[in-house]
């Protein structure tokens, strides 16, 4: 080792490789000196001494150091040197990235925020350094060079030694042991700083909100995607489990899959302190697993680690990384009891397995079920989870997926003789979740759901979702359903509370809107509905029963002519022509009125009896509405769940057969 890498690894200040093209070295000169100034021991290549080997002192630099510091401009984006300096500050995940002349940095690295050094050369700002120098301590002191892969040249003029063979760290399975120094899982490249208590000492104590962006699927294999994506919805969940976290739900996180937006953009976004990012390479019976805890304030690197694990193994991987970053977000220690907590029983309480491969077929069903395509890969979902479920038969998350999957299967595809049976099943389903696992909030939701969408039935589903909502205080759709059943049933106190943490959770999902905005309606406040229906449709244009529900508020606000309009721009049939038999009605329009109200028997007959008996009503003919309406509950349309508050049937609300309806439902 040379005297200059003894030395940088022998000092207590923060250190820093500086990573320049060779035609910006007066610039890179400045900066270097200024960061000196400033504490920074600064390491750049001014420094190697006569005799040494170029590549293995610079290699030494790059792993000892505690951050990367690399000088981008029109000259650096062309170097191989700089690329492979850059690329290993960010495998290391400690880089820290400037730009001296207003360059963009490369594709893969603009995510990391770069200082803009313009105005400081110009002598304009006095702040710029401050910036790059806490991004400098911020990320954990790395352990020794061996822990680490030697840096690999390709640029002509410096010759570049054959690649070396990579050391790999495979981790034992530990307890966590919380003290008041710190907490210890295991001795893992990039751990120290967490041993020794730095990164508590790091994060700011605001900063209890996370979001989990999609792990990037490194395997080579665009298949293995689902997995990757599962793997980070897994300690998403399992982050969302714990009080003491706000965690982003899942369809905000997964806006920023495929795009190149940096860090504290995303954190902006999403109203978060911090991300948790990651990527899987997934090679035969090994997996490894990158995950980097980024600050959304400044764009730097907080924590990081990497496991490599055969695949068996995975679920553990999954508890570490989620336990380690809610221990740093949360900035204090627990009592040794809650680091004790078995395998077996984390998972249980998350309804989970330890089967590799029924998890395998799970992630494989969950990636169908989100795709919601149609009928047939909604089917193939199912099978996935029969899978799992035969591979490991308690497996608590698969028998609640497969509840949620027959209910969908019934809602959108089911006839009349068919989705009363399958509701059965999705029933039972969802019984035998909860048995299993009897703390696991989504196996009560989806028994809440199913009860009341699929069986019509308002008081049985009123216990599950009670235990839903307190168990899954974290968990965004959880609580979106919760609230939404609470609004039917004409608890606003406990719809409004728990839809606006929904939002809070998922502030980037057009659903959780259209879910909001229906709780307003439920409650009368038409106006109130509007904004959360049109910022649904701003992020989701082609969003269905959108334009529909602006054009209830807007009917029941008297504003005919624009309800008119929204109800012509709504693309799901039902809706649209039972609101059109109603407005053009109400306009004077009588040919109109009849001609949606005749396409709306025709075409959708039995499967819109609660839409018929909508119009009915506002046409006045009562007894005709309550004929479809009783209809409707002999064949289990599901839209009868709106009849305890649904204003287009007020006209009927003094009728004793409507409320012997409401009473069958369980309202009453």
């Amino acid at each position: 080792m040379s005297s200059a890498a003894d030395s940088l690894a022998r000092t207590t200040r923060p250190t820093a490789f500086l990573s320049y093209a060779r035609g910006d070295q007066e610039r890179a000169e400045r900066l270097a000196t200024a960061l000196g100034q400033a504490g920074v021991e600064v390491w750049w290549d001014t420094l190697i001494e006569g005799g040494a080997e170029f590549t293995k002192s610079i290699e030494a630099a790059i792993n000892r150091a505690d951050a990367v510091v690399v000088a981008w401009s029109q000259r650096a984006v062309g170097s191989d040197w700089v690329l492979d300096e850059a690329s290993r500050g960010r495998d290391l995940h400690k880089l820290v990235p400037v730009s001296l002349d207003g360059t963009e940095p490369p594709m893969g690295f603009r995510r990391y925020q770069t200082v803009d050094l313009r105005p400081w050369l110009a002598g304009e700002d006095t702040r710029a350094i401050g910036r790059i120098v806490a991004g400098i301590v911020s990320p954990p002191r790395r352990g020794d060079a061996t822990e680490a892969p030697p840096v690999v040249r390709r640029d002509a003029g410096r010759e570049a030694p054959a690649p070396a063979a990579i050391s790999t760290v495979r981790l034992s399975r530990r307890r966590a042991l919380r003290l008041g120094a710190g907490l210890a899982i295991g001795a893992v490249a990039g751990f120290a700083a967490w041993r020794s208590g730095v990164l508590h000492r790091l994060l700011p104590s605001r900063g209890n909100s996370v979001a989990v962006l999609p792990f990037l699927n490194l395997s080579g294999d665009p298949g293995q995607g689902y997995f990757s994506e599962g793997l980070a919805e897994e300690v998403r969940a399992t982050l969302a489990r714990d009080v003491r976290l706000l965690v982003m739900a899942q369809a905000s996180s997964a806006h920023f899959k495929d795009r190149e937006t940096t860090a504290t953009s995303i954190a902006e976004q999403l109203g978060v302190a911090y991300l948790l990012s990651g990527s899987v390479r997934r090679s035969g019976e090994v997996v490894r697993v990158a995950a980097d805890l980024i600050d959304g304030d400044s764009g730097f690197s907080r924590w990081s680690q990497t496991f490599e694990r055969r695949i068996d193994d995975i679920f553990a991987v999954q508890r570490e990384i989620a336990t380690t970053v809610a221990d740093a977000l949360v900035a204090r220690v627990e009592g040794g009891d809650a680091a004790g907590e078995s395998r077996d029983t984390e998972h249980a309480a998350a309804g989970g397995t330890m089967s590799m491969a029924a998890y395998d077929a799970y992630l494989r069903g969950r990636a169908l079920y989100d795709l919601s395509v149609d009928e047939a890969s909604e089917r193939a979902a199912l099978a996935q989870f029969d899978t799992a479920i035969t591979l490991d038969s308690h497996y608590a998350a698969a028998h609640a997926a497969r509840a949620r999957t027959l209910t969908a299967i019934a809602n959108q595809y089911g006839d009349v003789t068919s989705r009363g049976a399958l509701y059965d099943e999705a029933v039972l389903a969802a019984e035998r979740a909860i048995e299993l696992a009897p703390e696991f909030a989504d196996a009560y939701s989806t028994l809440g759901y199913t009860l009341f969408q699929g069986r019509l039935d308002a008081r049985g589903a009123r216990d599950p979702f009670e235990r839903s909502a307190k168990l899954g205080a974290g968990e965004a759709t959880v609580l979106a359903r919760y609230a939404q059943y609470s609004a039917r049933i004409g608890n606003d106190d406990a719809a409004g509370p728990a839809m606006k943490r929904a939002l809070v959770l998922d502030r980037l999902n057009p659903l959780i809107y259209r879910a909001a905005a229906s709780i307003e309606y439920a409650a009368r406040r038409y106006a109130e509905s509007l904004p959360a229906l049109r910022q649904a449709l701003i992020m989701n244009p082609k969003m269905s029963r959108a334009h529909a529900a602006i054009g209830d508020a807007l009917l029941m606000l008297g504003r005919l002519d624009e309800a008119r309009g929204e109800y012509a721009a709504e693309p799901v049939d039902d809706f649209r022509l039972a609101g059109l038999a109603i407005v053009e009605r109400r306009l004077g329009n009588e040919r109109a009125a009849r001609e949606a109200c005749d396409r709306l028997v025709a075409e959708l007959a039995d499967r819109v009896l609660y839409q018929q008996g909508q119009v009915y009503a506002q046409w006045g003919e009562r007894t005709r509405a309550l004929d479809q309406l009783e209809r409707a509950r002999s064949v289990g349309d599901s839209g009868l769940i709106y009849a305890r508050n649904d204003p287009l049937l007020d006209p009927l609300r003094d009728e004793p057969r409507f409320a012997k309806l409401l009473q069958s439902l369980g309202f009453a």
